[in-house]
């Protein structure tokens, strides 16, 4: 069965086969854009100017010039010394005890400390951060009262700041959002950008990666040093070998 022809370009025959070809050349996010009809026709387009450049290379002699035997020279010593390196580093592995080892010597990196989700509104003065307060005492929201007073950006939310862990707010306001009870009134709270009135919607307790959940991050890590480890000792080695010279230069 004869291939599908998309089109010809400068005497080309271009196939739905070839043009396939490049579309798996794209990150596998970008093909689910491609199996768009009118993005498959972008990529058409491309391999239509590539092969009319082609062909004009070819009339100009391009190729022949001394520009493009030194940009080619140059590009097959790079991809031979990256080829060099990528076999230095292809054959590294990582054993499920090292894995675990890891885990246990980095235990803090997986332990994801308590988080409180609140809202917040800062004005300039206690007396406006205590008028704030009594409306909303009186039945006005939290959230409209920010959009109303709020000198903060998120006043646009509402006042909404999200899940923060500590060490995320500065100290006072820190404080008093730990330590107030849950859909509760806190403050006024003076901090170095005014006052607040902080409103605590949720809280969630700290908690720990389990190993099993964390194992592919730690095998990824790991994979890494080694490979970083064997780089460098390869181009330590040689070095001795082949030689080094670094010398100042301005």
């Amino acid at each position: 069965m004869s291939e599908k022809i998309l089109a010809v370009a400068a005497g080309h025959e271009i196939t739905e086969e070839e043009l396939l070809g490049l579309i798996q050349k794209y990150p596998p996010e970008q093909q689910v854009y491609l199996s768009d009809p009118r993005a498959r026709e972008q990529v058409l387009e491309q391999l239509i100017a590539f092969h009319l450049f082609a062909r004009m290379a070819e009339e100009e002699k391009i190729m022949e010039s001394e520009e493009y035997k030194t940009t080619l020279e140059n590009m097959r010593v790079e991809l031979a010394s990256h080829m060099a390196a990528t076999r230095t580093v292809e054959g590294v592995s990582v054993t499920p005890e090292e894995e675990k080892a890891y885990y246990e010597a980095h235990r803090n990196q997986f332990v994801k400390g308590p988080q409180i989700s609140a809202r917040h509104i800062l004005v300039d003065s206690e007396e406006l951060a205590g008028k704030v307060a009594d409306e909303i005492a009186g039945g006005k929201s939290f959230a409209d009262a920010a959009k109303e007073y709020s000198t903060c950006p998120s006043k646009e939310q509402g006042g909404d700041l999200g899940y923060f862990s500590r060490g995320q707010m500065v100290p006072e306001f820190e404080k008093a959002a730990f330590g107030g009870e849950l859909h509760t009134l806190i403050g006024p709270v003076r901090t170095q950008f005014g006052y607040h009135l902080i409103w605590v919607e949720d809280k969630k307790e700290g908690s720990e990666t389990p190993f099993e959940k964390a194992r592919g991050q730690i095998h990824q890590e790991l994979i890494n040093q080694k490979q970083r480890a064997a780089y460098d000792k390869k181009v330590a080695e040689l070095g001795r070998k082949y030689g080094v010279e670094k010398r100042q230069y301005h």
